[in-house]
């Protein structure tokens, strides 16, 4: 980390710019918290999604690795053999896809690709279409004082945003309503309605 800044703070900051801009395009929003002093597990967090009836869940986390020239973005997703989610792969894949992508298109981060994982615990307990964004590693110097610059956190949010609109098509169709939720470590929602939206929940971990 050679900002300085913690994974949970820099977690918190972009989801509640992502949280801001769909509110601005009439997206009503759901936070799993909204400061760094709330304690809320993965289970909770999945869970409050879920009751809140939101179309999609989403995680924003951030990455780190041993090799500090490892870089880039990537999702993760719950596979199609998973006991809890398989149900699910389908949908959260095209959520992966389409976020990952309009996220590095935007930012310029290398692109990792989407990733199963069966082991997380916000993930198998959602009922709803999941994924996790990392949205690059604080372990890669270039990646981690990119995702303090200021300019380049707007790029991440338009990215992410614009990743959303397009899994709903609402580039090419009427509206949808989202929800999205906000998370830590493994952590967090947000949700938004308008007439013709889907619903999606946004996490961003501690």
């Amino acid at each position: 980390k050679y900002t300085g800044v913690p994974e949970y703070k820099l977690n918190l900051d972009i989801s509640l710019m992502v949280r801001d801009a769909l509110e601005d395009k009439g997206y009503r929003v759901l936070m799993t918290r909204t400061d760094n002093e709330t304690a809320i597990s993965n289970m909770e967090r999945a869970c409050l999604a879920n009751d809140a009836g939101a179309d999609v869940s989403i995680r924003i986390h951030a990455n780190g690795s041993e090799d500090t020239s490892t870089n880039g973005a990537l999702a993760l997703i719950g596979s199609k053999e998973n006991q809890y989610v398989g149900d699910l792969y389908e949908t959260s894949y095209r959520l992966a896809d389409s976020v990952l992508t309009s996220y590095c298109e935007s930012t310029g981060m290398k692109n990792l690709g989407v990733t199963v994982n069966d082991t997380m615990t916000g993930i198998n307990w959602s009922q709803i279409p999941v994924m996790i964004l990392e949205m690059g590693f604080m372990s890669n110097e270039a990646d981690d004082r990119n995702m303090e610059d200021d300019a380049y956190r707007e790029k991440m949010v338009y990215g992410i945003v614009t990743g959303i609109e397009n899994y709903y098509g609402f580039n090419d169709m009427d509206s949808h309503a989202l929800e999205i939720g906000e998370q830590g470590d493994d952590t967090g929602d947000s949700l938004k309605e308008d007439e013709d939206r889907k619903s999606t929940r946004l996490n961003s971990s501690h």
